[in-house]
């Protein structure tokens, strides 16, 4: 490069290169290409294995909806089978029975949701033949508590496996 005065007024003159910046880095970007995929080249290839099968979904908990009507066992109170006998037939409806037990009253539990079980298939038609049993531990309640919800939930209207 080379500096030369203007003859009229004393300025310094610098010339321009010929290549910008951007030519540059367009140069560099090419020769770091082309190293790469010259290592690329020379890399060994490792045979491939055969991949493991993917895990297995976990299964997903039923999706449930807000409950239409709701059943709570009380002494004075109607059972469950006169009780989704009253209530307005429809097939796409889901009984959802919940029981909540104390860590050792789990047999009682099971016992309990059968009988509830069997009592809304007698009373209850298709609603009360797809009943869904849910048994819950707890060690807040004293006693056993049962709970069934009539709700329109997701799965209500497909046939059991």
């Amino acid at each position: 490069m080379t500096v030369s005065r203007l003859e009229e007024g004393g300025a310094l003159f610098v010339p321009r290169s010929g290549v910008s910046w951007q030519t540059m880095l367009a140069d560099l970007a090419l020769i770091l290409f082309m190293v790469t995929a010259a290592a690329m080249a020379d890399a060994p290839t490792k045979p491939k294995e055969p991949s493991a099968p993917p895990p297995a979904a976990a299964p997903e908990p039923p999706v449930q909806s807000e409950p239409l009507a709701v059943w709570r066992f009380a002494p004075d109170g109607p059972a469950l089978g006169p009780w989704i006998a009253s209530q307005q037939p429809d097939p796409r409806q889901q009984l959802t029975i919940t029981l909540r037990y104390n860590p050792g009253q789990q047999a009682a539990a099971l016992a309990q949701g059968s009988a509830l079980a069997a009592s809304a298939r007698e009373f209850g038609g298709p609603t009360g033949a797809r009943a869904r049993i849910i048994l819950e531990p707890s060690a807040q309640e004293e006693r056993l508590e049962a709970v069934a919800a009539l709700a329109f939930d997701q799965n209500a209207g497909a046939t059991p496996p």
